[in-house]
């Protein structure tokens, strides 16, 4: 097992100290703990309830506004759970890694088929039993991860990094909005990502992990004055309210379960990539069998206790991975603090609103740099498992194919297919990744580079 995944007696009873800000373990003092724990809140905050906002849309009349204040709630108390889970594991649920959880987009599309054909109770007991489905999953694949040779995992975290360029744009142009593309929106993300860059060329030492939340202020505090900040709803929700459990009884039916399953894979594939780019970028090693498992699990199970609440599944956040590294902030009680204003959010709904004002244009601002680190850890991982024939041609087919097919627009070479395959692979960079480098990892011939190749990979496999 790993140094890096287990706290010793010593770090643990030592003194709190900022040097262990770049170690799993080890306290770091509460006051300094919480900016860096806020940036990983802040980064992925906005993203974490829009996908509620959508499938809210997708599902009326049977969701109301009323109810969608409800849901904004219960997946910020959702998330910070799940987030303290991986920090923290119970049992073999939990990873022990800085991942952050959050409301996933992948199952978006499907469930707004599911609540509009069967309604959105419907919905609730499919990711209910999707859940455990993937978090059982998530217990048993550890044997099934030594059959998956590495370079599939480095391809899905290129794919990745990829699919997010088109959100960090979107994003730092406004996000889904009328004035998308607007002066106004360019120059506040501008501001913003030029604020990242200058305080990370004029800080030192632990300063400059900072740059986020430097930028998201100066993003948040442009935009404030510009008048892009809507302030009227921070009360809506009350001052002091508990999470809501059970809003919606769920129903139990055999095809929307079937159909939400499938996209569970699809998640759990998107997990696989997320843990092993965050052990790339902020530990500098692959992650091992036990943290991917681990993180799959709180994947599932905690997806679970999200529809018990109302909510859609929740996932690791890819926003996250890239912060990770470029701070390389990994300290498990920094992520803490973070994980914990979501908690508080979710009693506190105010908290909640008050973030989810942020504009698009600041979040993207941040992300459009975070996104390219995905895509670097994923290279660093493509390098390390070697410029082999097989390792080239798998790479190379897979993220043509998967990049190719879901960037087509409308008339893309899915629409033939059958719907429950449109909804998993039309526009899932991931999932189409994933599948080409599975197949061809196991049908493309190991002697593609001759004998001198077979034992450059037999050397490296002992490694």
């Amino acid at each position: 097992m790993s140094k890096d995944s287990e706290a010793t007696p010593d770090e643990t009873k030592a003194p709190a100290s900022m040097a262990n800000i770049y170690k799993i373990d080890g306290r770091v003092p509460l006051g300094r703990a919480i900016p860096y724990g806020l940036q990983h809140v802040l980064a992925m905050f906005v993203a974490n309830l829009t996908p509620i906002t959508i499938l809210a849309a997708m599902a009326r009349p049977a969701i109301s506004d009323n109810d969608l204040g409800k849901l904004i709630q219960d997946a910020m108390f959702i998330a910070g759970i799940a987030t303290l889970l991986q920090l923290y594991p119970i049992w073999r649920i939990g990873s022990r890694l800085p991942i952050v959880m959050g409301v996933s987009f992948t199952f978006v599309s499907v469930l707004g088929v599911v609540a509009a054909n069967h309604g959105y109770p419907a919905v609730i007991g499919a990711v209910l039993i999707g859940g455990l489905f993937e978090g059982i999953l998530g217990l048993l694949i550890r044997k099934v991860l030594r059959f998956i040779r590495p370079i599939v995992p480095a391809t899905i975290v290129c794919g990745i990094g990829l699919s997010l360029f088109t959100v960090g744009v979107r994003s730092f142009g406004g996000g889904y909005t009328e004035d998308y593309g607007s002066p106004k929106n360019l120059l506040v993300g501008g501001v913003t990502l030029i604020t990242c860059l200058v305080w990370m060329s004029l800080t030192r030492g632990y300063l400059r992990s900072l740059a986020v939340l430097a930028g998201l202020l100066v993003g948040y505090g442009l935009s404030a004055c510009l008048g892009m900040v809507d302030f009227s709803r921070i009360l809506d929700g009350g001052l002091v309210t508990l999470p809501h459990f059970l809003i919606f009884t769920p129903e139990f039916k055999l095809g929307p379960i079937l159909s939400v399953c499938v996209i569970y894979l699809v998640s759990a594939t998107e997990t696989i990539g997320d843990t092993s780019a965050l052990a790339v970028g902020g530990l500098g090693r692959k992650a091992t069998e036990k943290e991917i498992s681990g993180a799959l699990t709180v994947d599932g199970f905690a997806s679970s206790l999200s529809a018990l609440f109302g909510c859609p599944p929740i996932t690791s956040f890819s926003q996250n991975v890239g912060l990770v590294a470029m701070t390389k902030v990994v300290n498990r009680f920094t992520i803490m603090t973070g994980a914990a204003l979501l908690v508080l959010a979710g009693f506190f709904p105010p908290i909640g609103y008050f973030f989810s004002t942020v504009p698009q244009c600041v979040l993207g601002g941040c992300t459009i740099l975070m996104f390219g680190q995905i895509l670097v850890s994923g290279i660093i991982m493509l390098s390390q498992c070697g410029f082999t024939q097989k390792n080239i041609i798998i790479a190379a087919l897979s993220l043509s194919i998967g990049i190719g097919s879901t960037a087509s627009g409308e008339a893309g070479i899915w629409d033939a297919a059958p719907m429950l395959v449109q909804d998993i692979f039309r526009s899932n960079v991931v999932a189409v990744v994933f599948v080409i480098a599975l197949l061809l990892s196991f049908l493309l011939p190991e002697d593609m580079d001759g004998p001198k190749g077979r034992k450059r990979e037999r050397e490296k496999d002992k490694k």
